[in-house]
């Protein structure tokens, strides 16, 4: 594989990790082009858990960032230090990064998924464990939900959070019973959703996503021979 781009994510991208945090990686890679007319076609991902470790095929990759997937779409949006690789192709797959953007696909993309986690939330234990994994599916639902409204009011993607603290806090109480402040940030959330007026179109732009795709395909062909 031809690694294209890759960084860190997650907590220590948003700058809410602790000492106890895992440090999470995603990364974008190109196959040889060859490999998709054979009979056993490369592998969409690579997952590895030590460390946390995933990669994209690109195809799939521009799949998932079209679809609005918060995780995949960060890559692109990441601060400069939490680059770990960053190829011409990356440079490129950076550069283009609102074409991959839609109202329809972030609003629901965001709000999907901090649904996610407040249903995680409903069906948490009261025991010590469950409540660390509560504050923390607390944190990322607030974190969804602010990050959703800035990219759908703004076109930009926030990844640094201003005030990791508000984060904590509201993880710690949501975690020691306030559900309802949890609900409530969900509701208020799909409100702001409502009344936005958003720059971002209806649709992305798959005709940039696809030139980039095709140019990525057209590098990693084999070289031809050499001519006598």
């Amino acid at each position: 594989m031809h690694l294209l781009l890759s960084g860190i994510v997650g907590s220590v991208a948003y700058g809410l990790a602790g000492p106890g945090s895992d440090v999470d990686r995603i990364g974008v890679f190109a196959a040889p082009t060859v490999a998709f007319h054979g009979l056993h076609p490369p592998r969409e991902s690579v997952v590895t858990t030590d460390p946390d470790v995933t990669l994209h095929e690109c195809a799939k990759y521009a799949r998932l960032a079209l679809s609005g997937n918060p995780t995949a779409t960060e890559l692109m949006w990441l601060p400069a230090e939490c680059y770990e690789a960053r190829t011409e192709f990356g440079e490129r797959l950076i550069a283009i990064r609102s074409a991959f953007l839609s109202a329809p696909r972030v609003r629901d993309a965001y709000l999907g998924y901090a649904t996610q986690q407040f249903r995680k939330l409903t069906a948490r234990d009261s025991g010590i464990g469950g409540r660390r994994r509560s504050a923390k599916h607390a944190r990322h639902l607030a974190r969804l939900l602010h990050q959703g409204r800035v990219l759908y009011a703004t076109g930009v993607l926030e990844i640094r959070l201003a005030d990791p603290q508000w984060f904590h806090a509201f993880g710690d109480r949501v975690a020691g019973g306030a559900l309802d402040e949890a609900k409530a940030l969900v509701a208020a959330a799909e409100r702001d959703f409502d009344g936005i007026r958003t720059p971002l179109p209806d649709r992305p732009d798959e005709e940039t996503v696809e030139r980039w795709l095709l140019d990525v395909r057209a590098a990693h062909l084999p070289p031809e021979p050499a001519r006598r």
